[in-house]
């Protein structure tokens, strides 16, 4: 057997994401929580598990085994469940997602098109069963009292009893005027742009007194249709996508009340064509709340409805946001709280704070009380990134900052993250001091949570730790106490990551930059630079975790400088900094790789500017075109992976946020566009796509590739037969690193081999 190597382990633990406890729900009362974890570093099959807390001993139990379930080994997925993996960038087996019913007694999820519901309790009285569901079953949820397990299938809602006496019924959606002859229409499903860009993956929610679901109902008949054929097999038909590119009409999206014993139902007015995007849906105390914004997603309001008398459906605004570029939303938020007071994100820069002391803004925890004043609730340059848990009394939230704030000892770093457990008042007033349950001054990283009530289940990654952290915590006076852990049984990477961290330009663009852990490190030969970012809106690289550089090192290992850039548009700096991309995705992004490789070369002599290549993923993708297109004065060679090469191919919410509309602005698209620079192609690309992708389709490659052949520019294309965006299948993961080093190695004329290139490297 070969041995193993980094390429090969990181394909096969799947991105070494295998093995870690995910997907963690404390259960009501604190005493237990559940989670999801497969057996070792190397099984794709998720298992549910549980912890009890209020034993001496706290083992971890097995509730559900999906290999004991499913003896039959049948594992096929309906597509509508492959599809919401996929816009989840799901990469894991077995059970990928379950839900529990209010006292969290039982629990509910689906195999194969199969449902399945267990008992959570310490005995083994309840293992799980199979219910009567029919075949193609996902996303069950079950009713707050545990009686009832609502599900989609086929673009239906049914209900299927969760002791499996019998056989379920349908709710709504196969009946003649529930639009049985339009597969256009579904019901308790999310449409193509919520699960892709608005981060929301449901389509059904049970009301507390399980009387009631509010089901949202989508039509796309008047999206656009586009065919992802299989060009390898030509025997196999195209399946029909409707995507919603820029520029063109989204689904048309409702909300309706239905009651779950005789399906009546009642939809939820709002003005959808002022506010078409329904972002979210919670069932709270005071009443459903609505999140919905408008297309430009400058304006943002929040709304409860009204459930029964005259008026039920109708809405009241709670809070009314509006950002001349786009309102920016932190997951978890808002918050209507029991007391009737709303705990929303929000943005302040430019023209709203003194610049001198907050200069790229803050994104700060606010309360609307009624009478319609804003109370600040966390400080200056603090920047909040979810809030994990809210009630009256507090609030537990992760943030960091770039810069120093009051009475906050966190890291004044932007790749840091932080638990914090902040006080709330329950009138005005100061609420007390917060709390650092994680990451403070002394214990740098990305530390993430989970919480209820005073139980946090923190997840701490950094650096200096060769796996992921998870710890139980509970609150107590103030304080937090571990109470116990689980384990994680993630493979640690055959390489060891030591980021430099630099801060780069006026802006203090965060870098991080990996040198060779070889002979090669230390000698004065020049070594050739590879730029690795990904660069776009909303997403960092440089962050103080060790595994987000494990395929950073492995390429420095094979004899390159590599460079890591956050540039403008990407968080942690602050509001006006990721707003910087507002109108133009190019020119900042592109000026912001070379503020921060010429910042590192000033720091590290071995750096040969004159031998610079660049790779990227999707929107890294697009910056590496960019960069040798716009400039090969610095940029000497690019991989160029699943790029966005015109951003009229690409759908609705995420560029208009950042473009507009290009049937108003067109020389906004134009700007940003890579076809128009074909012919100044005058550096080796690489292009790979994924033919089967539904995201980026693999028109955006083909037509790059179109203007370069059309302009007499040699380059290469890489297609990858039935891979989508995520490229999970482990040959194709594993040989597409190896491919890219060889195209690198040739394209900077690099020959020199260092002696542990493909070999397991060494953990410290």
């Amino acid at each position: 057997m070969a041995a193993d190597t980094f390429p090969r382990q990181y394909a096969r633990t799947r991105r070494l994401s295998l093995g870690e406890p995910r997907s963690i729900t404390i259960l009501a009362g604190g005493a237990t929580v559940l989670f999801l974890r497969s057996r070792a570093g190397s099984d794709p099959v998720n298992c549910l598990w549980a912890v009890d807390l209020d034993v001496t001993a706290t083992a971890e139990r097995l509730v559900a085994d999906p290999l004991a379930l499913l003896a039959d080994g049948d594992t096929e997925l309906p597509v509508a469940e492959r599809a919401r993996r996929e816009r989840m960038r799901e990469q894991a087996d077995g059970i990928t997602s379950y839900a529990t019913s209010a006292d969290g007694d039982r629990v509910v999820f689906a195999l194969g098109g199969r449902l399945y519901t267990a008992g959570t309790g310490k005995g083994e009285e309840s293992p799980p069963i199979a219910l009567a569901s029919v075949d193609g079953a996902f996303d069950p949820r079950l009713s707050p009292n545990g009686t009832t397990v609502a599900y989609v299938a086929e673009g239906a809602v049914r209900l299927v009893p969760a002791d499996g006496t019998h056989g379920d019924r349908l709710l709504l959606g196969e009946h003649p005027h529930d639009d049985q002859q339009n597969d256009d229409v579904t019901w308790g499903m999310p449409d193509f742009i919520a699960a892709e860009e608005l981060n929301r993956f449901r389509g059904h929610w049970w009301s507390p007194d399980g009387s009631t679901l509010a089901v949202a109902r989508v039509d796309s008949s008047a999206v656009q249709r586009w065919w992802i054929a299989d060009p390898a097999n030509p025997d196999r038909p195209p399946v029909a996508h409707r995507y919603p590119a820029a520029g063109t009409a989204n689904a048309d999206v409702s909300l309706w009340l239905v009651d779950a014993d005789d399906g009546t139902r009642t939809e939820v007015m709002w003005d959808r064509d002022m506010l078409p995007y329904l972002v979210d849906v919670t069932w709270t105390a005071p009443g459903l709340v609505l999140v919905v914004m408008d297309r430009r997603q400058g304006r943002q309001q929040t709304l409860v409805v009204e459930r029964t008398g005259p008026r039920a459906g109708h809405v009241s605004t709670v809070a009314d946001h509006f950002d001349d570029a786009w309102v920016e939303r932190s997951p978890g938020t808002p918050v209507l709280l029991a007391d009737g007071r709303l705990l929303s994100a929000i943005d302040t820069y430019v023209g709203t704070v003194d610049i001198a002391d907050e200069p790229e803004g803050t994104r700060a925890l606010v309360i609307d009380v009624p009478a319609g004043e804003l109370q600040a609730v966390t400080p200056s340059n603090l920047q909040v990134r979810r809030v994990v848990h809210a009630d009256s009394s507090r609030v537990i939230l992760v943030a960091g900052a770039a810069r120093a704030v009051t009475g906050v000892d966190i890291p004044a770093d932007p790749a840091c993250t932080s638990v914090i457990w902040w006080p709330l008042a329950s009138e005005g007033g100061d609420g007390g001091s917060p709390v650092i349950i994680a990451g403070s001054s002394a214990d740098p990283g990305v530390h993430d949570a989970t919480a209820a009530g005073d139980v946090v289940v923190v997840r701490s990654a950094s650096v200096d730790r060769l796996r992921a952290d998870h710890r139980i915590v509970r609150m107590l006076d103030g304080k937090a106490h571990e109470i116990a852990t689980i384990a994680n049984h993630a493979e640690v990477a055959l390489v060891s990551p030591q980021p430099v961290f630099l801060r780069a330009g006026a802006r203090g663009l965060p870098v991080a930059v990996l040198l060779p852990r070889t002979a090669l490190a230390d000698d004065l030969l020049l070594l050739p630079v590879l730029m690795d970012p990904y660069g776009g809106p909303h997403a960092q690289r440089v962050v103080a975790g060790r595994n987000a550089f494990a395929t950073s090192q492995w390429l420095a290992d094979q004899g390159f400088v590599v460079v890591v850039v956050d540039g403008r548009g990407t968080p942690g700096l602050g509001p006006v900094f990721e707003r910087e991309v507002h109108g133009d995705l190019a020119t900042p992004v592109l000026d912001d790789q070379i503020t921060g490789l010429l910042r590192a070369a000033e720091q590290f002599p071995q750096m040969d500017l004159s031998r610079v290549a660049i790779r990227g993923w999707s929107f890294g993708g697009y910056l590496a075109a960019l960069a040798v297109l716009r400039r090969p004065d610095v940029f000497h060679a690019a991989v160029v992976g699943a790029p966005v090469t015109d951003w009229r191919l690409y759908d609705t919410a995420y560029t208009e946020r950042y473009l507009g509309d290009p049937n108003v602005q067109p020389d906004v698209y134009e700007r940003s566009s890579l076809l128009a620079d074909a012919a100044a192609l005058v550096r080796p690309m690489m292009l790979i796509h994924g033919l089967a992708d539904d995201n980026v389709v693999s028109a955006h490659t083909l037509r790059l590739s179109s203007a370069l052949l059309a302009a007499g520019r040699p380059h290469e294309v890489l297609p990858l037969t039935g891979v989508t965006h995520m490229t999970p299948q482990e040959a194709v993961a594993e040989n597409l690193l190896l491919l890219q080093v060889e195209f690198l190695r040739r394209a900077l004329n690099y020959a020199v081999m260092p002696p542990s290139t493909m070999n397991s490297d060494p953990v410290e």
